[in-house]
This record gives structure tokens, C-alpha cells and sequence, in this order.
């Protein structure tokens, strides 16, 4: 084990627009949100699953406070969607950010996904994704032409990154509209284009990618979501027929794209395994990535977010084949049983049962969606129970995760919000363009309520917000975040917590070749209280968060034990005693006190 000092101490009138147009004059009228209040009683149910040390009062009702330091860090790239008055669907969805440590000197650095040009649009300057690499104390430098990960003058989407190939440095996957790129890192600072003869030239419009070990071979696949067959020839007018009044149209206006199972040779190259392992579902426009042992079975399953189509879950059969039982355990639809326009997703557990609950975002209109793991297989929807219902109905979510902002043992909620129609004013008095995102903070008992800011802070501000991901970006042991904009400068927005309470954060090292131990589980007992964490690469939307795992401690200032389930068809668990509070550690897979096999968990 190895320990760090922290460096620094209804939707009906909205998809007629989409469609067709709405009438004139026609405007939405949406009820006011509601925000749910209530308080968690720390101790009452202590050392019993769904416990929590509960919230701080000293924090105060705002959470906890983020300021910009953009410019103060170092990044300057901004994201450029190449619109022109067309109304091309693809100039809406923005990009994504990838944090993950490429050059293995335990710095987390930060690629950002450029988009590109689209016909009438002439750039100022060559358009290019930007790779910054982290220099320690909250300092970052561009370093895109020494790495060779500037892209191609294409239209890119999302990241994901990984180590494929099983040589100790990670590997970068970026998507496209169009052939999706596979950067395979030289492990002297540079990268070189490998996508000719990976395997993995996905040629689809592919959005979100994510790598796991589905067939527990201990080598990382490639999950990558497609969205819909659009042919820039071929731009359909959307919106009422009278200047100023066009929109971007609807997805239903497009046949959906098949993704995609890449499964890894052994060797960092792939083979597409789609078919063979069950993914033959065509129907959905995939959006939103996330992997999760949802089923505690330990294999890792695949949730998908598809915009205006089900939901899929894949659930993983243990041998690399998959079902989607997502309409079966209820993760599909709404609570009402309609598909929604599925943008970003997580999966985590937010209320401390020990298993993995799924959120949604979704457009405006309709609600962001919670669905509750329930611990036999199946989910229940508590959107408006837990208090996220309500508040989003105004919003279009992208980007979102869970994450502890003010280090209390409760998982929080953020949503970067933005809306997909620049000129939605003229279709309604209620919707934005640009929104403020949404902070939602856990009150305990499965509630949470959604945080006001003045309209000076960060928070306050509106964005046209889509890939988010958090990132303890200046190592002094709260969560940051980072916030990609569509066509506008991506956001690093440093939590100011003062009073922080305790906390750990946790690095995995595995064996080769999953030398991250991707898929593993980690279970921390702290307090009277369980915590559960889930290694894996991306999520959110577009995007993937930095590997470390970080625990909220709240008042305990001891650990009790973490037990970590280490991936594959070898996976064992470990205890490891003695994890100091306030510091990074590393726990080293084989290091630990073996403990033996316990019974299969699943629901089924």
C-alpha cells in the first residue's frame, strides 16, 4: 500500500419543433420546479447497509463552492461546432473530455475532443483536439503537437482511454463522425495513429466509447455507441418556414446506427464481436456509456442511453455474450413507459446499499431519471421520490455523475445543462439556450435537493453544457470538475470546500494486462458506514473521469477496512487494513489479506 500527502493542503411541443414546427404563437407551460428538503440521521442506523456519516451542518445548506480558475490553470481550448445557419444535427451535440494520466507520472492530464468544420464554414485556425498535460499545482500546459493526438480535420465526438495493449501506459480512443481514431501510446510522451490496422475503424457516427473487460480474458474490449445514419447532402429543414425560425430536426427524422462490441485479441488489436456476443439490438441512437456490475455478479454489464429510443442494459452472461434486459428489470422507459432522449449516464451508489443505481439525463420537457437498484435484479424508479424530478423538468441534461462535493459520505449529483435548439426562445418562454447547471446535493434518505447559487458564482452562470466529468485537479483532496461547452471554452471549476470533512482517495494497481484493474470493486467501511466504488474508464457523456477513486468520509477519521474485488475470471478479493484518512493510496493487487470466495450475488 502506498500513501500521498495531498499536493495542495412532454416533450410533445418540443419534438414537433423538432419535427415539423410548431405553430405560431404556441408556447410551453411547464409547472414551477420543487425543491425537496429533509435532513439524514447519521447514526440511527449505523453499520447497516444504506447508512451514511450523513451531512455536515457546518457546511452549510449550499454544499459545497466552485470557482473558475480556466485561465489560472492553463486551458484555453475551445470547443468550435462549425455551425452556419444549416441547422446540421451534428453541430448540437458538442464533445466530450477525457482525464487519465498519459505520460504514468501519477498526474491526472486532460484531453478535450475538438468537432470541426461543416460545409459553408471556413475556420479561423486549424481545428484540432487539445491534450493538456498536468505540471502539478493546479498548472496544466498544452502539449497536442508533441503527443500527435490533434485529430484529424473531421468531426469528433467523445474519448475513452485505456491501457488495450497491456504495456503499463494508456491508450486513447476518440470517436467521429465518420472512421473513429485509436491512438496507442508510445510511453515516451507521443502517440501513434494505429486505427488502420486496430481492428476497431468503427465508420458509423460514433458518440460515446467505453473500455471493460467483458469476457474476463483480463484485457480491456471496446463498447462504442452509434447515433443515426445523417448525410450532410441530404440536411432536412426543421422548424416553422419563415426566416430566423429553422432548428435543428428531431432524431426520429433519422434511422438508428448499430453499436458496436469490439472484443481485444490479446495483443491491442480487436475484432468486431458484436453479433457473437448478443449486441444486435439496431434500434437504439446511442448516446451515453457506462459499465457496472449492476447485478454484483462479477462480470461487467453495459448501460446505454439512447436518444428517443429504450434504453439498453447488457447484461453479461459471464462467457462475453450479452442480454439486454433493460425493459425486463425496468431501466428502459420512463415511469410513465415512454422512451426519452437519453444524453449522459452514471452508474453508482448514491444512497449506500452497496449496489449500483443508474441515472439518466433527458431532454427538456421530460425528467432526468433515477432508477433505483433494488438489490434482486431489478430497478425502481425514483425520480420524483428522491427529489430530481421536478427541478429538471426545464433542463437539458448531457454530461452528469455522482460525486461527494463536499466530502460528507453522500454522493451528490451534477448535470451540465444546455439546450440543443439555439434559437428555442422562439418556441417557448420557459426553455433557454444556455442553462445553469444543476447541483443537486444528497440530503440522505434517497432524497436530494437541488442547490441555488448567487448569479455571480460558476453555478449561477448559464452554459451551453455537455461533456462534465470530476476531477481532483489540483490534488487537495475534494472533487473539481471539468465542463466541455458546445461551440464555447471548456470550464475547470475548483471546489473551494474549507472545512472539508475526511476523505481517501484510492488508486488501483492491478496485473498485467489490466494493470488499472478496470471492473474491480471497492468496498470501504468507515464510521459505522459501507462505501462502494466502481473502477472502470468512461461515463457521463462523451467523456471519462480521472481513475482514482475518492471516498467522502465525513467525520470518521478511520478506516476501517477496504475490501477490493479485483476483475477477471480470476478475481479474488482482498482486505487491506490500516488505509490512512486525508491521503491518495495506492492498493496494490496481491498485497492484501486474501479473503476467501463468497457466494455469487446476482439477482437473477
Amino acid at each position: 500500500m502506498k500513501r500521498t500527502q495531498p499536493r495542495a493542503a412532454g416533450a410533445a411541443a418540443l419534438c414537433a419543433t423538432l419535427l415539423a414546427g410548431c405553430p405560431e404563437g404556441a408556447r410551453d407551460a411547464v409547472p414551477p420546479p420543487e425543491v425537496l428538503h429533509g435532513a439524514a440521521s447519521a447514526g440511527a442506523l449505523a453499520g447497516s447497509p444504506g447508512t451514511s456519516p450523513g451531512n455536515d451542518p457546518a457546511l452549510g445548506r449550499e454544499g459545497a463552492r466552485f470557482e473558475d480558475v480556466t485561465a489560472e490553470a492553463g486551458i484555453t481550448f475551445r470547443h468550435v461546432n462549425g455551425a452556419t445557419g444549416q441547422k446540421f444535427i451534428l453541430e448540437t451535440l458538442g464533445s466530450g473530455v477525457c482525464v487519465f494520466d498519459y505520460d504514468g507520472d501519477d498526474l491526472q492530464d486532460i484531453y478535450f475532443v475538438q468537432s470541426g468544420r461543416l460545409p459553408g464554414y471556413t475556420p479561423q485556425a486549424p481545428l484540432r483536439s487539445a491534450l493538456y498535460r498536468n505540471l502539478g499545482h493546479g498548472r496544466f500546459e498544452d502539449v497536442t503537437a508533441r503527443a500527435g493526438v490533434g485529430g484529424p480535420d473531421r468531426y469528433g465526438f467523445g474519448c475513452t482511454a485505456g491501457d488495450v495493449d497491456g504495456d503499463g501506459d494508456r491508450d486513447l480512443y476518440v470517436t467521429y463522425y465518420g472512421t473513429s481514431l485509436l491512438y496507442r501510446n508510445n510511453g515516451d510522451g507521443t502517440f501513434t495513429d494505429v486505427s488502420e490496422t486496430s481492428g476497431a475503424r468503427n465508420t458509423l457516427w460514433g458518440t460515446s466509447a467505453a473500455f471493460a473487460d467483458a469476457d474476463g480474458d483480463g484485457d480491456l474490449d471496446l463498447y462504442v455507441a452509434n447515433y443515426v445514419a445523417f448525410d450532410e447532402a441530404n440536411n432536412l429543414y426543421c422548424g416553422e418556414n419563415r426566416p430566423g425560425y429553422r432548428t435543428v430536426c428531431h432524431p426520429r427524422n433519422f434511422d438508428p446506427q448499430p453499436d458496436v462490441l469490439y472484443r481485444n485479441r490479446g495483443d491491442g488489436t480487436f475484432e468486431d464481436v458484436s453479433a457473437a456476443a448478443g449486441i444486435v439490438d439496431r434500434t437504439g441512437k446511442g448516446l451515453g456509456v457506462v459499465w457496472g456490475d449492476y447485478d454484483g455478479d462479477g462480470d461487467q454489464d453495459i448501460y446505454v442511453a439512447n436518444d428517443d429510443t429504450p434504453n439498453f442494459l447488457w447484461r453479461n452472461s459471464g462467457n462475453g455474450t450479452f442480454d439486454d434486459v433493460a425493459s425486463l428489470v425496468g431501466v428502459a422507459l420512463s415511469e410513465d413507459g415512454v422512451p426519452q432522449a437519453g444524453m449522459g449516464t452514471d452508474m453508482d451508489d448514491y444512497d449506500n446499499d452497496g449496489r449500483l443505481d443508474i441515472f439518466v439525463t433527458n431532454l427538456s420537457q421530460e425528467t432526468n431519471e433515477l432508477y433505483h437498484n433494488d438489490g434482486n435484479g431489478l430497478f425502481s424508479d425514483r425520480t420524483f421520490v428522491s427529489g430530481l424530478g421536478a427541478p429538471s423538468l426545464l433542463d437539458l441534461g448531457f454530461g452528469t455523475f455522482f460525486f461527494d462535493c463536499d466530502n460528507d459520505g453522500d454522493l451528490d449529483l451534477f448535470v451540465a445543462n444546455g439546450h440543443i435548439i439555439d434559437n428555442i426562445s422562439l418556441y417557448s418562454d420557459t426553455i433557454t439556450f444556455e442553462q445553469r447547471p444543476g447541483m443537486y446535493r444528497n440530503i440522505g434518505g434517497g432524497r436530494f435537493e437541488r442547490l441555488t447559487y448567487p448569479a455571480e458564482a460558476p453555478f449561477g452562470r448559464t452554459y451551453v453544457g455537455r461533456g462534465a466529468v470530476p476531477f481532483d485537479y489540483d490534488d487537495d483532496g475534494d472533487e473539481d470538475i471539468v465542463l466541455t461547452q458546445n461551440d464555447g471554452p471548456a470550464l475547470v471549476l475548483r471546489n473551494t470546500l474549507v472545512r472539508s470533512p475526511h476523505w481517501v482517495t484510492i488508486t488501483l494497481a492491478g496485473t498485467a494486462p489490466n494493470r488499472d484493474a478496470i471492473g474491480a470493486l471497492v468496498t470501504l467501511q468507515a464510521g459505522g458506514a459501507r462505501f462502494v466504488r466502481y473502477a472502470r474508464t468512461a461515463s457521463s457523456y462523451l467523456s471519462q473521469a480521472e481513475r482514482r477513486l475518492h471516498f467522502g468520509l465525513g467525520s470518521a477519521a478511520a478506516i476501517d477496512n477496504v475490501v477490493v474485488r479485483w476483475p477477471g475470471r480470476r478475481g479474488f478479493a482482498e482486505e487491506f487494513t490500516g488505509v490512512p484518512v486525508d491521503h491518495f493510496v495506492t492498493l496494490q493487487q496481491g498485497k492484501g489479506r486474501r479473503l476467501p470466495s463468497a457466494p455469487n450475488r446476482s439477482g437473477r
